[in-house]
């Protein structure tokens, strides 16, 4: 994870010299659709059990998502986001089995830096279907839709006129499941991650 955010930070340090060596005045278009891909550097499910000391189990894994946006403004822009990501891990005796599905609505506020270099960072809410099972010792499963929370920085870079490329880090919060066990045991899972994405979009106007 360290080395994720020393690259970012690389990145928003030469934001200004990359933007000169672009030149120019790229046309902002206002709508985008694209694609990510995301990296689950530490994809994360934290156990509290109604009775004795919780732990976390965690897992690398990776992800795939689709965004509409808008850019509302000269510093604003608006965007919703679905994303699918996975994780299967095997810890105590168990296997951990979970598949995600968020879909959340995203606010960024942005710099441009020659028209073309477009450092960010963004708040998202929304909504992720979990659907998760234990098998072995402790045998559960559940599926739920809970609320998700995210936090975001990463850069733009105005590859042309109509396409953009992503590169970010992302802390999303997807929610709890409920789970008990055939002893009647009840269990809390947290699911989180950080994640690092990259991602491609296509700019266009109405």
């Amino acid at each position: 994870m360290k080395k994720l955010f020393a690259i970012m930070t690389a990145l928003f340090m030469t934001v200004p010299a990359m933007a000169n060596e672009y030149g120019g005045q790229t046309p902002r278009r206002d709508n985008y659709v694209g694609v990510r891909l995301h990296k689950n550097d530490n994809l994360a499910f934290g156990v509290e059990p109604e009775n004795g000391d919780g732990f976390k189990v965690r897992d690398d894994s990776f992800g795939f998502g689709l965004i509409v946006g808008n850019r509302l403004t000269d510093f604003l822009k608006l965007e919703f986001e679905t994303e699918y990501t996975y994780a299967n891990k095997s810890k105590n005796g168990n296997n951990y089995n979970f598949d995600v599905w968020s879909n959340m609505l995203n606010v960024y506020l942005y710099k441009q830096f020659g028209g073309a270099v477009e450092p960010y960072a963004g708040l998202g809410v929304g909504v992720s279907g979990i659907w998760g099972s234990v098998d072995g010792a402790l045998d559960m499963s559940d599926a739920t839709a809970d609320m998700s929370w995210a936090a975001m920085i990463g850069v733009n870079f105005a590859l042309n006129e109509r396409i953009d490329l992503n590169l970010g880090v992302k802390y999303q919060n997807y929610g709890d499941l409920e789970m008990t066990d055939a002893a009647g045991n009840h269990y809390n899972i947290e699911v989180d991650g950080t994640e690092f994405y990259i991602g491609a979009a296509y700019k266009f106007g109405l």
